[in-house]
C-alpha cells in the first residue's frame, strides 16, 4: 500500500511537471524575441536583411557556436559574450559619436551632468522598440546605424585576419580566419547584432528587455527586474520550506528493520552471459575515452593562458580551443552515457534470469554504432570549424554550434537509434522479472521506465532544425541537458544501484523500492519544471523565470540529506568481510553523495536564484557548478557502476584495491583542487566585476588578462595534474585487470619439476 501510494505521487509529479514544462514551452514560442525581415536605417538603407540574420546564426553555429566565446549567457568562457560585447561597443561608439558632436570630446573625458544628459537619450534610443510588425522591419536612426556599422568593421576584422587584432584573438583563443568569407563574416555580424537587440529593446507593452533586463550594463540601462529579486527571495523560502518538511518526513518515518546480511558475497556464483561478458568492451572505451577527455581538458585549460599555440607550438592551427572544448565536452557525455549504458546491458540479463535471443549479437552490434558515432561526430566538428563543409552540410554532419549537443544531425539520430536499440534489448532482458513479481518487482518497473525516459528523450534534440529561433533551440537543448542527463539517467542509475544492494543482501527490497520511488518523485517534482532555471535570459518572459527559480530550488531540497545516505552506504562495507570486495565501488558511490551535496547542491544554489545568475551567467561560477556536478556525481556514478560490473566480470585475482584507492583519492582531490584554488576564485572575481561595472567588462580581455586573474589560470596545473594521475591511474587499473583476466582464463600449463606451472603470477 505504501509502495502504491509512492507510484502514485511519482505519476502525478511527473504529469504536473511536465504539464507546466509544456506551459513553459508554449510560452517561449509566443514571446520569443522576433527575427525581423529587415533591419532598416530612418534614412531608409537597408542595414541588415532577416536572411542575414538567419544566416547569421548559421554560421555561428558552423564556426562552434558555444564553444567560442557565448551568447545570452551560454557557452565558453574565453571569448566573450558576443551579445553583451556586441551591446556594449554599439552604445559606447553611438555615445561618443553625440559626445564628440556636441562637447568635442569622448564621453569619458565629459562631466556628469553632460554624461547623464548624454546616457538618458542612450537609453531611450536604445530601449525604444521600433519593430514594426506590420512591415516586418526595425528601425534605426542615422546615428545608430554608424554605430552599428563601426561594431560590425570590427567584428569582420576580429574573425578574419586583421593583423591588429592578432593580440585580441589570442586573448580570446581564437585563430585567423575564425569565419573566412566576408559574406559571412557580415552576416555573422548580423545576428550579433539582433541578440544584443533582444538584450535591451524593450518588449512591447513592458519596460523590460526581451532578455529580462540581461546582461547587466549601467550605460544602456540594464539592471535587474523587480520579478528577479522578488522570484529569488521566494525560491529561497521555497528552498527552507522543501528542507524543513524533508527533514520532518526524514525524522518521523518509522525505521525500517536492517536486512539479515548473508554470509557469503551473494554474486560471487553468479555467471555472466555471453551478453554479459561482451560489455566488457564498452567499460574498456569508457577508460579510453576519459583518458582523451582529461588530456582534452588540459589543452583547453592551457590555452587560456596561451591562446595560440601551446607552449610555443601552434598547436591552434590544427586543433583550436573551439574543436579541442567541443571534444572535451562531447567526451564527457560520451563516457559518462557509455558507462550507464553499458551497466544497463550487463544487469538486465542478471535481474530477467536469462540470456534473450540474439543479445550477444546485438550487444556487439550497438558497440560498433557508438564507435561510428563517437569517431564521425568529432571528424565532422574538425571538418566543420575548418571551414570544410557547407552550411547545410556542417548541420548534418559537421557542428551544430549548441554546447553538449554540439554533433550533426546524422550523428544525433544515429545516436538516438541506438539509443531506442538499447532500450529494446534491456526491456526484453528485464521483461522476466517483471512477470515473476516478489519484492523487487518495483524496483524492476522502474529500471525499465527509467530506460524508456532515457531512450526516448534524447529525442528531445531532434526538436530544433537548422534555422530554428535560438530561444527555442535552447528550451529544447536543456531538454536533453538537464532532463535526459542530469534527471532520467540519475533515475536509471539510482534503480541500478538499489537493486545491486539488494541483491548483495545489505538493503531490503521493500525498504530500496521505497526509497527510490519517494527519492524519484522528491527529485524529479523539482527537476522538471527546474529545467527553466537555464532559460531565465534566453529571451522568455518573465513567467519562465517564475516557474524556473521556484522549482530549481526545490532541486536542492534532497541534496541536504545526503549525508546520511552517504554515512549509510559507507557502513556497507563494514557489514561483512566480503563486502570488502566491493569497497571501492561503494566508496564511489560515497563520492556520488559528497560532490552532490558540494557541486550541484552548494556550487548550484550559488548560481541558481535569478539574482545570483542576473550577473554570473557565462562566467567561470558555471564551470565550478558543471565540473563539480557532471564529473563529481554523474562521472563518479559511472565510474562506479562501471566497477561494479567489470568486478563480477572479471577474475577476481586480477583486482588491485591499491590502485583503486590511489585513483580514488587523486580524483577527488584534484577536482577539489582545481574549483578552490582556479576556478572559483576566477569566477568570484568576475562577479564582482560584473556587478561593478557590467558583463561585458567581466567577460572583456582587459579584465581577464589581468596578471592576478592569469596566475589564477594557471594554478589550475597542480589540481589538474593530480586529476590526470587519478584518471591515468584508473586506465592502468583497467589494463592489469584486462591482462590480469586473460591470464587467468588460459589452460594451466603442466606442473614443472618445482611444482610452479611456468605462468606468471595472477595481478
Amino acid at each position: 500500500m505504501k509502495n502504491k501510494r509512492l507510484v502514485i505521487a511519482l505519476a502525478l509529479v511527473m504529469l504536473g511537471s511536465f504539464a507546466a514544462l509544456g506551459f513553459v514551452g508554449t510560452e517561449i514560442y509566443r514571446e520569443a524575441p522576433p527575427i525581423p525581415d529587415r533591419v532598416v536605417a530612418a534614412d531608409g538603407a537597408t542595414v541588415y536583411t532577416g536572411d542575414q540574420i538567419r544566416e547569421g546564426q548559421r554560421v555561428w553555429q558552423a564556426m562552434g557556436g558555444h564553444q567560442v566565446g557565448s551568447v545570452w549567457g551560454h557557452g565558453a568562457y574565453q571569448a566573450p559574450d558576443w551579445s553583451a560585447d556586441w551591446l556594449h561597443r554599439e552604445a559606447t561608439a553611438l555615445v561618443d559619436r553625440w559626445a564628440v558632436a556636441r562637447f568635442g570630446a569622448p564621453y569619458a573625458q565629459l562631466g556628469a551632468e553632460e554624461q547623464a544628459a548624454l546616457k538618458a537619450r542612450l537609453q531611450a534610443e536604445l530601449r525604444t522598440n521600433t519593430f514594426d510588425a506590420d512591415a516586418g522591419a526595425i528601425t534605426l536612426s542615422v546615428d545608430r546605424r554608424a554605430a552599428v556599422a563601426a561594431v560590425a568593421a570590427h567584428y569582420a576584422a576580429l574573425f578574419g585576419s586583421d593583423p591588429e587584432l592578432a593580440p585580441l584573438r589570442e586573448a580570446y583563443a581564437m585563430r585567423a580566419d575564425t569565419v573566412e568569407d566576408v559574406d559571412y563574416r557580415a552576416s555573422l555580424s548580423a545576428f550579433f547584432f539582433w541578440t544584443s537587440w533582444s538584450c535591451v529593446t524593450h518588449r512591447p507593452g513592458s519596460d523590460i528587455t526581451y532578455t529580462n533586463n540581461w546582461p547587466p550594463d549601467d550605460l544602456v540601462g540594464n539592471a535587474p527586474t523587480a520579478a528577479t529579486v522578488m522570484w529569488s527571495i521566494l525560491s529561497i523560502v521555497a528552498l527552507l520550506l522543501g528542507v524543513g518538511l524533508l527533514a520532518w518526513h526524514m525524522a518521523a518515518k518509522r525505521k525500517e528493520e536492517e536486512p539479515r546480511v548473508p554470509d557469503v558475497d551473494p554474486l560471487a556464483a553468479l555467471k555472466p552471459t555471453p551478453s554479459m561478458r561482451a560489455t566488457a568492451k564498452y567499460f574498456w572505451t569508457v577508460l579510453a575515452l576519459m583518458v582523451a577527455q582529461v588530456f582534452l581538458g588540459a589543452l583547453t585549460a592551457h590555452y587560456g593562458v596561451e591562446g595560440d599555440g601551446f607552449f610555443g607550438i601552434p598547436l591552434h592551427e590544427i586543433l583550436p580551443y573551439s574543436v579541442a572544448r567541443t571534444w572535451h565536452t562531447q567526451l564527457g557525455i560520451f563516457w559518462i552515457a557509455t558507462a550507464w549504458v553499458a551497466t544497463g546491458l550487463y544487469i538486465a540479463p542478471a535481474v530477467g534470469g536469462r540470456e534473450p535471443r540474439h543479445q550477444k549479437l546485438l550487444v556487439n552490434l550497438l558497440y560498433v554504432a557508438l564507435l561510428v558515432i563517437v569517431v564521425g561526430s568529432m571528424a565532422g566538428e574538425w571538418l566543420s570549424v575548418h571551414h570544410k563543409l557547407s552550411l547545410d552540410q556542417s548541420f548534418w554532419f559537421g557542428h551544430q554550434g549548441y554546447e553538449y549537443v554540439d554533433l550533426g544531425r546524422f550523428w544525433q539520430i544515429f545516436l538516438f537509434v541506438g539509443l531506442l536499440l538499447w532500450l529494446f534489448m534491456v526491456a526484453r532482458a528485464l521483461l522476466p522479472a517483471l512477470k515473476r513479481g516478489g519484492d523487487a518487482r518495483s524496483i524492476t518497473a522502474l529500471l525499465v521506465l527509467s530506460a524508456v525516459a532515457i531512450g526516448l528523450f534524447y529525442g528531445a534534440g531532434l526538436m530544433w532544425g537548422k534555422g530554428t529561433h535560438l530561444a527555442v533551440a535552447e528550451y529544447w537543448r536543456w531538454w536533453v541537458v538537464h532532463l535526459w542527463v542530469e534527471g532520467f539517467f540519475e533515475v536509471f542509475a539510482t534503480a541500478v544501484i538499489a537493486f545491486l544492494f539488494v541483491r548483495l543482501g545489505l538493503v531490503r527490497a521493500g525498504t530500496a523500492t521505497s526509497a527510490v520511488l519517494f527519492s524519484t518523485a522528491i527529485f524529479l517534482g523539482g527537476g522538471i519544471i527546474g529545467t527553466a532555471h537555464h532559460l531565465y535570459f534566453t529571451g522568455t518572459p518573465t513567467s519562465v523565470l517564475a516557474l524556473g527559480s521556484v522549482f530549481s530550488a526545490l532541486e536542492i531540497v534532497p541534496l541536504v540529506l545526503v549525508g546520511f545516505e552517504a554515512v549509510h552506504t559507507f557502513r556497507q562495507v563494514r557489514v561483512k568481510p566480503w563486502v570488502q570486495t566491493y569497497k571501492w565501488p561503494i566508496y564511489f558511490f560515497v563520492a556520488v553523495a559528497f560532490w552532490n551535496l558540494v557541486g550541484a547542491g552548494v556550487f548550484g544554489f550559488l548560481i541558481n536564484p535569478p539574482i545570483a545568475l542576473y550577473y554570473v551567467q557565462g562566467l567561470n561560477t558555471t564551470p565550478v557548478h558543471g565540473h563539480t556536478a557532471l564529473f563529481g556525481v554523474y562521472g563518479m556514478l559511472g565510474i562506479g557502476l562501471m566497477l561494479f560490473s567489470l568486478r563480477g566480470l572479471m577474475h577476481r585475482g586480477a583486482w588491485s584495491d591499491k590502485l583503486l584507492k590511489m585513483a580514488f583519492w587523486h580524483l577527488n582531490l584534484g577536482l577539489a583542487l582545481m574549483v578552490l584554488i582556479s576556478l572559483l576564485p576566477i569566477g568570484l572575481a568576475q562577479a564582482w566585476a560584473s556587478v561593478s561595472d557590467g558583463l561585458w567588462y567581466a567577460r572583456s580581455a582587459d579584465f581577464l588578462q589581468q596578471p592576478a586573474l592569469e596566475i589564477l589560470r594557471w594554478l589550475r596545473a597542480p589540481g589538474d595534474i593530480i586529476f590526470a594521475g587519478g584518471i591515468l591511474t584508473l586506465a592502468w587499473f583497467g589494463w592489469r585487470l584486462w591482462s590480469g583476466h586473460r591470464k587467468a582464463l588460459r589452460p594451466a600449463s603442466p606442473e614443472l619439476p618445482d611444482g610452479s606451472s611456468g605462468q606468471p603470477e595472477t595481478v
